[in-house]
């Protein structure tokens, strides 16, 4: 490729660095995060070549499947887009320079140039289909945060709390102390009228809740129909204890949405492994060995396997025995 772009890319505004062959700055510019903004830098980079000649790298810790409007936006209009692991980029700033300074500008120019040198040890991002993007979304939207709280949305307490504390910012400041009070409140010393009242009240907003509950059970039927349709869909959905709308919004949602449809990211089950944060990483030399925690993972993937592995254990009898291995030998 004649051009190389590097994106550091924030909450607020985007650094963009184009460079040549020969590493010589072509462009370096900044982007606003919104419509305005995005048109505009699409627009610049149209001015020095096509979509496809500009292969685009970001810093990402998910290299496999990165996500986010940026990402999309990127690939849509035509950009390869290529993720950079930040410990990648953190272990080439030397290069550059010795303070070891930061700046958005300079992270994106180190992200062009380490695309320019060593752009054949990448692997670009393949886009999921549009059915996984879709299937992405739509839980998130679904499923209120609160559902961790309540067994039941439906409940007199959960609607009250929802009634209180609207979004998740409202919510931020209770504490466990607060929350423990929840479930140490002491019983209702109402007298009869006011619990008559009370009760009335509590039917009213049942039945406003009605509603949402047809609601929910309507995008419980669409995700459910969207992961039957899928190719591995009725895969998923056969895993033990997997269950039916549990494969699309429970531990088994992040599984398929998270691994798409671009098998070519996992080549083998290690690299599967390491991505999901479920394998180790070693650090070796001729004098030590030692094994430590990964931290760099796709933590939604993470807890999708490991929830997963933790209800197969209860019905299937071959990961019980696994399991129960593991435990013996430590």
């Amino acid at each position: 490729m004649p051009f190389h772009v590097g994106l550091d890319w924030g909450g607020e505004s985007h650094a963009i660095c184009v460079i040549d062959a020969a590493g010589a700055i072509v462009a370096h510019f900044a982007a606003s995060h919104d419509a305005a903004g995005l048109a505009d830098l699409f627009a610049r980079l149209r001015r020095i070549a096509a979509p496809a000649e500009l292969p685009v790298a970001i810093g990402s810790t998910y290299t496999s499947n990165p996500s986010g409007l940026i990402v999309d936006a990127l690939a849509d209009a035509g950009h390869p887009v290529i993720p950079i692991h930040p410990n990648i980029l953190k272990a080439c700033r030397p290069r550059y320079r010795a303070a070891g300074g930061k700046s958005d500008p300079a992270d994106a120019f180190m992200l062009a140039d380490i695309l320019r040198t060593d752009g054949h040890r990448c692997r670009p991002l393949r886009p999921a289909s549009a059915e996984i993007r879709a299937l992405r979304a739509l839980p998130d939207g679904c499923w209120p945060g609160a559902t961790a709280l309540f067994a039941d949305i439906q409940s007199p307490i959960a609607l009250a709390f929802l009634r209180r504390y609207t979004t998740p910012d409202s919510a931020s400041r209770l504490g466990e102390k607060r929350l423990a009070g929840l479930r140490a409140a002491p019983a209702s010393l109402a007298s009869e009228p006011e619990a008559e009242a009370k009760g009335e009240l509590a039917r009213a907003r049942a039945a406003l809740l009605e509603p949402l509950g047809a609601e929910i059970a309507r995008l419980s039927a669409r995700i459910e129909h969207a992961v039957a349709e899928l190719p591995d869909g009725q895969t998923v959905m056969s895993f033990p204890r997997a269950g039916r709308v549990c494969a699309a919004v429970g531990s088994m949602l992040p599984t398929l949405a998270e691994l798409g449809d671009v098998r070519e990211r996992f080549p083998t089950e290690d690299q599967l492994a390491a991505e999901a944060g479920v394998a180790p990483v070693t650090h070796a030399s001729a004098k030590s060995r030692g094994v430590a925690f990964r931290w760099a993972c796709n933590k939604n993937l993470r807890a999708a396997i490991t929830t997963f592995a933790d209800n197969s254990r209860h019905a299937s009898p071959w990961a019980a025995t696994v399991c129960r291995s593991a435990r013996e030998r430590g």
